[in-house]
């Protein structure tokens, strides 16, 4: 796997150092939530090219933006945010993935990617070689009916993600990132991103998201899991989504 052309910096070297063997998907566990789930046994022998079971680390990029589009990745557990570009040049992160979704289905119209996707916690996910995705999507109406449902789910949550988050005031912009972050397996705990990514969010200044986060922890609607402030327990759900200003 290691190729000594390559330097540590690169995302390539980056996406073989995660590598960790080739999937299994007709015997997957969590195939009933991956993009594979409505597939028969039969259509698995159209899959010749290898589907690798990648792991990524908090802060590693998953794919960049304008990089060629070669694979789709399905993500079976952890955290990814999508970061585009701004037309001043800022970045703002326009949805967040979780299990079930989709890296990279522009892939199937365009030629490079779109967003940059980066782990937000450790991730695992499968990388399916673009020209598996279009075989399948050629010869199995299961899975190209799939594949337009998640494309349409996408847009629709990217769409609400913003207009819900870049609405009312700072408190309840701030409670708002808080409850879609709530852990899947422990809705009491919401994991959140940098101060700096909340604010490019939130369209926030990265003070007032800290002022915010602040006053609730006081208010006694949170409390902090770890000393950075990434981790937070929710004590109060009921207030946290109705806050006052």
């Amino acid at each position: 796997m290691n190729d000594p052309q390559r330097t540590p910096d690169t995302p390539s070297a980056r996406t073989d150092s995660a590598w960790r063997g080739t999937a299994d998907c007709r015997n997957c566990g969590i195939r009933d939530i991956v993009l594979f789930a409505d597939l028969h046994d039969d259509d698995f022998n159209l899959i010749h090219a290898p589907i690798d079971d990648l792991e990524f680390a908090p802060g590693q990029t998953v794919v960049r933006i304008g990089e060629t589009a070669t694979s789709l990745y399905s993500v079976r557990s952890g955290m990814i945010k999508l970061v585009r570009n701004t037309i001043d040049g800022r970045q703002r992160i326009v949805r967040v993935l979780r299990a079930g979704d989709v890296i990279g289905l522009e892939a199937l119209m365009s030629s490079a990617y779109e967003a940059e996707a980066v782990a937000l916690t450790a991730a695992r996910m499968c990388r399916l070689p673009l020209q598996v995705v279009q075989r399948l999507d050629r010869e199995t109406p299961r899975l190209h009916q799939r594949l337009l449902e998640r494309w349409h789910r996408s847009l629709k949550e990217a769409d609400d993600w913003l207009a819900e988050l870049n609405f009312g005031t700072a408190r309840q912009r701030v409670a708002g990132l808080l409850l879609k972050m709530r852990s899947v397996e422990d809705p009491s705990t919401a994991h959140l991103f940098s101060r700096e990514d909340m604010g490019a969010m939130l369209d926030l200044k990265l003070e007032t998201v800290s002022r915010t986060l602040n006053a609730f922890v006081r208010e006694g609607l949170i409390e902090p899991m770890d000393r950075v402030g990434r981790s937070y327990r929710i004590v109060d759900t009921q207030r946290l989504a109705s806050p006052k200003d």
